[in-house]
């Protein structure tokens, strides 16, 4: 034990000087790779990029009978329709069973669909007397979720910088990550006092309980950090430096609380003056005087005050800036303000609906029930009584927070595409990317909501994109040459697929109506139609699979790869990613709208002299590739 000396604070620094000194100190985080069931409260290092696709095949999302839609469209609930029970295929089995015209197989929910199947008749609708009974008819894909629908394999689904809660996890369960990297930051904490006792314990006379080392513990996960809590020690120097040097050597920063003063019995910027320097010993702020900014054993150290108020406030104040900076986390707010970006319709029940936070807007997200991304990439969600049919657009809501916001540079809605991350990285903007298709994107622009969308629609003409701005009543708007995507066929290595027009005779996968690849499909065929001198009705209707749609290039790929089809079209990105055969066919223009109104801000012209960078045109990816009319503007 020492003999107890009175001294006197050091002058005392304003707030101002407080944060210059702390703004000095070198500081960095550790970059670590943890577990992910230990990744909440921290802040990811690097990009997640799935290596999978999700769903990994084609699967049912409701409990009834696969049918083929065809065959239900005469169905009615007063007049159903007879279908032949093939047999049942339960969740977690790879089914054998082919369905025919004709046929129904019982389907549970997230089972494989059958071969042949293009939708699902949920049990409400039906009635079982040894053949199925169906009452209600059904569209083509109605409770069916295409393979990658979901998650496409290739495809960045967390972001550099985001911290990971339910929602993320759920993702990187969903694609089969165990780890995560991570800004690490260990913050050691030691409650000093000869009074403290632990919760949970009986207390003495003169005793409290240590309450700054657990509240301390949750403001440090709270700002992203990693809190070692050694406990509390008594005001003795020999306990105290042994804590101080145990901490040192495992983490970046240590906090003590407690023997800060300049009383008799406060000796903890003794040991910091003989174990390193005291940088700063009393802060002229109510509640929190009593402070110590300094090194000790070659660690930053905070000594807070030991009054639990007090400890907080300079905590908040001084140090919990520190740890978000370093961390990258980022404060939040519980409910915010906003404005519906597109009208809603409500179906007569309580909804939360997804929302993502641009500028005020709030914009849906809605992927379905099945699809976990919808939360992921949510900011929040707005709560609609189920006596509320319609939301207009303009409409002010209430959102409350999922997630911490962080405003982005640009706001982007259209067709997903993998060069997009090309061109974030390379100029390095914070986009919010809300995927809704081209002719989503054209409708974000003409509303006002977004400040760039991806488009790649092929008119009848043959022309990209720009025909499509007249259509859709955009006047105010600049088009953006962006690059070339290859489009082709997708088969298996071993297939002996050809040529475009093999896929008559073959088990075709189309995309879905009003995506860019379904247009330039139909045209092509259109033209093998005029050649034949057949309608082009004629000549899909000998196509088998025409009418089965994919929402995307990647469960296109999905369905070849697994054998339900033998080729479909898609990009060369899609197939590679999933270790197919490409067959080129064609080169679309991927292009960009933007309003005039933004064209001089700075964000875009750095987006415009990123895609017109060299650097660009070699970082895109397979299948990618910009060309002399890159950067172009019509």
């Amino acid at each position: 034990m020492i003999t107890p000396v009175r001294k006197e604070f050091r002058k005392l620094v304003t707030r101002d000087e407080a944060r210059r000194i702390i703004n000095d100190l070198d500081l960095k985080p550790h970059l670590q790779e943890i577990d992910i069931e230990n990744a909440y409260g921290h802040i990811l290092s690097k990009d997640v990029i799935s290596e999978v696709d999700v769903p990994p095949f084609t699967r049912a999302s409701m409990d009834g009978y696969a049918v083929l839609a065809s065959d239900t469209y005469q169905a009615r609930e007063d007049k159903p329709i007879k279908l032949k029970l093939k047999g049942s295929i339960p969740a977690g089995i790879d089914p054998e069973l082919v369905l025919k015209n004709g046929e129904a197989i019982e389907i549970a929910t997230g089972a494989v669909m059958p071969e042949g199947a293009d939708a699902v008749v949920m049990v409400e609708y039906t009635h079982l007397d040894t053949d199925v009974f169906i009452h209600r008819a059904v569209s083509i894909n109605e409770n069916v979720m295409q393979a990658g629908s979901d998650m496409m394999a290739g495809e960045r689904v967390l972001t550099k910088g985001t911290s990971p809660g339910a929602r993320e996890i759920g993702v990187l369960c969903a694609i089969g990550k165990s780890k995560v990297n991570i800004y690490g930051l260990n913050v050691g904490i030691i409650s000093t006092g000869n009074e403290l006792q632990e919760p949970g314990f009986d207390l003495k006379a003169g005793e409290i309980y240590d309450v700054n080392s657990y509240s301390l513990f949750c403001a440090i996960k709270e700002c992203g950090g990693t809190p070692v809590r050694y406990g509390f020690v008594k005001d003795d120097e020999v306990q105290i430096k042994k804590a101080l040097a145990e901490l040192s050597k495992t983490c970046d920063i240590i906090l003590t609380s407690g023997s800060t003063s300049a009383g008799s019995g406060d000796v903890m910027y003794r040991i910091i003056e003989e174990n390193g320097d005291v940088l700063a010993h009393g802060i002229d702020i109510k509640p929190g005087k009593p402070a110590i900014i300094g090194k000790v054993f070659g660690k930053i150290i905070f000594g807070l005050p030991g009054y639990p108020a007090s400890a907080l406030t300079i905590f908040n104040e001084f140090v919990a800036p520190v740890i978000r900076k370093l961390t990258g986390k980022k404060i939040t707010h519980d409910k915010i303000k906003a404005h519906l970006a597109i009208r809603v319709r409500c179906d007569g029940r309580s909804q939360l609906l997804p929302v993502g936070l641009i500028r005020g807007s709030a914009y849906p997200i809605e992927k379905g029930s099945g699809a976990i991304t919808t939360l992921s990439e949510a900011d929040g969600f707005i709560e609609i009584p189920s006596n509320i049919e319609i939301i207009d657009a303009g409409e002010d809501v209430e959102v409350t927070l999922t997630r911490e916001l962080d405003d982005p540079d640009l706001f982007f809605v259209g067709s997903q595409c993998f060069g997009l991350d090309t061109i974030t990285d390379l100029g390095d903007l914070k986009m919010k990317i809300i995927n809704v298709g081209s002719t989503g994107g054209l409708s974000a622009i003409k509303n006002g909501i977004a400040d760039i969308a991806g488009v790649h629609l092929l008119h009848e003409s043959g022309v990209y994109n720009t025909p499509f701005l007249e259509k859709f009543g955009i006047k105010d708007a600049v088009l953006v040459k962006g690059y070339l995507r290859e489009q082709g066929l997708i088969i298996r290595p071993e297939s002996n697929i050809g040529q475009f027009e093999d896929i008559i005779n073959a088990r075709f996968i189309n995309r879905n109506t009003g995506s860019g690849t379904r247009v330039m499909t139909d045209l092509k065929l259109r033209e093998i139609a005029r050649v034949r001198n057949i309608s082009f009705e004629g000549l899909i209707s000998n196509i088998k699979g025409y009418h089965t749609q994919a929402k995307t290039h990647s469960a296109v790929a999905a369905a070849v790869k697994l054998g339900k089809a033998d080729v479909g079209v898609g990009i060369r990105t899609a197939a590679e990613l999933n270790g197919l055969k490409f067959i080129k066919i064609a080169d679309e223009e991927y292009d960009f709208v933007i309003p005039k109104r933004l064209m001089e801000t700075k964000e875009i012209q750095k987006f415009l002299e990123v895609i017109r960078s060299r650097e660009f045109r070699l970082s895109l990816p397979p299948g990618l590739a910009a060309y002399e009319r890159t950067g172009e503007l019509i």
